[in-house]
């Protein structure tokens, strides 16, 4: 069933009083929209969505953004373009989603020795990094100490020293980097 110039003035129209709040030409354009998605994602490999997974998150989109339609432009293009970025997020949640799989014979252990080892070398040591705390500016020290030692957030901290969100940030990103500076001696 190809979509023509009748079919997508048909669909435009739809569109059209669907957005002066006609809830029946609504229903029928989503009806109609609903297999040009479902066909175009067959066409593409979707991982383990199906096009009919596909064609529900274009609904919702078409749900979203109909106020952005421009009664003035063709249709079809508008609704193709919703369809193809739904496929693509559908294949990007794939890919993110076989990435995270792991497969091994034997879960490895925490730690090789009889002993921890991460204390050896350098930027390990909680000595270090507790002088190298205290050697920071008042505010970043405080920052840091709320933030990441406490674990607080942001509006907790920000609650608890006075400073503001922004501030706070900054504050935690300067610190971080003069902290990287000085473990890294």
């Amino acid at each position: 069933m190809m979509v023509g110039d009748q079919g997508e003035e048909e669909l435009a129209a739809l569109m059209r009083a669907a957005q002066v709040g006609d809830k029946v030409a609504y229903l029928a354009l989503l009806k109609r929209i609903e297999p040009i998605a479902i066909r175009m994602a067959r066409r593409r490999w979707l991982g383990s969505q199906t096009p009919e997974d596909v064609a529900q998150d274009v609904l919702l989109s078409v749900h979203s953004v109909r106020h952005t339609y421009d009664p003035g432009r063709a249709f079809l293009p508008w609704v193709r373009t919703i369809i193809h970025n739904r496929m693509v997020d559908a294949q990007r949640r794939e890919i993110r989603r076989s990435e995270n799989i792991v497969f091994v014979e034997e879960p490895p252990e925490t730690f090789s020795k009889d002993h921890t080892n991460w204390l050896d070398v350098g930027p390990g040591d909680p000595e270090e990094l507790t002088r190298a705390i205290a050697d920071l500016p008042p505010g970043q020290r405080q920052a840091i100490e709320l933030l990441k030692l406490k674990e607080l957030s942001l509006k907790e901290a920000a609650a608890a020293s006075g400073m503001s969100v922004g501030a706070l940030k900054v504050a935690v990103h300067r610190a971080m980097n003069s902290l990287r500076t000085a473990l890294s001696k």
